[in-house]
């Protein structure tokens, strides 16, 4: 399927391709989990089983584009994120523009993504731990709308931990379709087409 193919463990790779979120069946379908969530879908499609365990995260791989690729889903829980990140982009040798963040934003509708080259970590713990360690902005990011707190007093991580409704899944379903085109374009170097297209 998609031309799925073995790698050797110790080959290099040319992108790496995160997905965030919270380990334990506890965390599944949870807002805070839309990265996982994401890198599932992408997973699915490309045939690439995410069940090794390395770099503090479970991970597989897959060509993209005819580009070798990591996936990653760190198991280090959310705001140690950038423990895994390190490890895998100090393994491989990968600069932060060859890695792709998929993350969940409190800021966005939920159905609605986001697309940037670099920046700041937008008040997302996992992001902010992964710039943090790595020292660098640079990473390019896939966002996913998560929809703001229903009210001001609602606590922020009661709201980010809550699962999503049957309908909200309903929306999600075609949005993570687009996060993968979105990774497949950014992985072609098409990140400009990706955020004309998506954003």
């Amino acid at each position: 399927m998609f031309g799925r193919k073995k790698f050797s463990d110790n080959g290099p790779v040319d992108f790496i391709i995160v997905g965030l979120g919270n380990p334990s069946k506890q965390y599944e379908n949870t807002r805070h989990n839309s990265g996982y969530m994401a890198l599932d879908r992408l997973s699915q499609k490309y045939d690439c089983k995410l069940k090794k365990i390395k770099f503090k995260s479970l991970v597989g791989e897959c060509k993209i584009e005819n580009k070798r690729c990591l996936l990653m889903k760190p198991t280090t829980f959310m705001n140690n994120s950038g423990i895994a990140v390190k490890e895998a982009m100090n393994f491989y040798k990968i600069p932060p523009e060859k890695v792709v963040i998929i993350f969940d934003d409190i800021s966005l509708p939920v159905g609605k993504m986001r697309i940037k080259r670099k920046g700041s970590d937008g008040g997302q713990n996992g992001m902010k731990n992964i710039i943090y360690l790595c020292n660098s902005e640079m990473f390019p990011r896939i966002k996913i709308g998560i929809g703001a707190k229903p009210h001001p007093d609602y606590d922020l991580k009661d709201w980010v931990l809550s699962k999503f409704s049957s309908s909200d899944m309903k929306v999600l379903s075609p949005l993570f379709d687009d996060v993968t085109t979105a990774a497949e374009l950014i992985v072609s170097d098409k990140t400009d087409e990706a955020m004309n297209r998506f954003n």
